[in-house]
């Protein structure tokens, strides 16, 4: 599937932009995965606590919250641990709010991961986003890593839309761009990730 995905991407970037279309072909096929090793609710916190930071910075955090839980459920530790701490551990005050949030929602039954597989990603996108301190990007992270929906188009993502508009024109709709490669827009995403992350550091 991933090469038959590839094989029309470059087909469909041609008629877009050269530029793109030869870096998705020096990429090669790209395989979508879930990362579902984990509790719904666990892989939202830690999210969450990475938003808008470095990923080494977002480890660093995520490493301390996980080292204060020790032994106990970190879900458990989440919500019976004073805001605080959590702030101790290099979150910030809404972060740390949006966690206990999370875990909160968890336990009211909002995170069942066989509803939220069953729904499309719009309808995963609203439940998600009724929890406090969650928004479309985490909702978007959770469809395409979580559940490997196949057609998320994570539009609030900078990495995706600026990689996507320096490779075609930045006057062209990079979500309208990103339409042309329904129904594996999730796929785009992945690709542009990967060629962001091969692009020579600027000096």
């Amino acid at each position: 599937m991933s090469r038959q995905i590839h094989t029309r991407f470059i087909e469909i970037s041609r008629g877009v932009s050269t530029r793109l279309a030869e870096a998705i072909e020096a990429c090669g096929p790209v395989r979508l995965t879930p990362r579902n090793d984990v509790p719904l609710c666990e892989m939202l916190c830690r999210i969450v606590a990475g938003q808008q930071l470095s990923t080494k910075a977002a480890s660093t955090i995520w490493g301390r919250v996980v080292e204060t839980a020790g032994d106990s459920s970190l879900s458990d530790h989440i919500a019976a641990t004073d805001t605080e701490i959590l702030r101790g551990c290099g979150l910030s005050n809404s972060k740390a709010r949006a966690m206990k949030a999370i875990v909160a929602a968890k336990n009211e039954g909002l995170l069942d991961t066989g509803t939220l597989r069953r729904l499309r990603h719009d309808e995963r996108s609203r439940q998600l986003k009724s929890i406090r301190g969650v928004g479309q990007w985490t909702a978007d992270m959770i469809s395409m890593f979580y559940f490997a929906d196949k057609d998320v188009w994570p539009q609030t993502d900078v990495t995706v839309w600026k990689t996507l508009q320096r490779l075609t024109d930045k006057r062209r709709s990079t979500e309208r761009t990103a339409t042309l490669f329904a129904p594996h827009r999730t796929y785009l995403a992945l690709y542009l990730y990967r060629i962001a992350d091969s692009k020579p550091q600027e000096t």
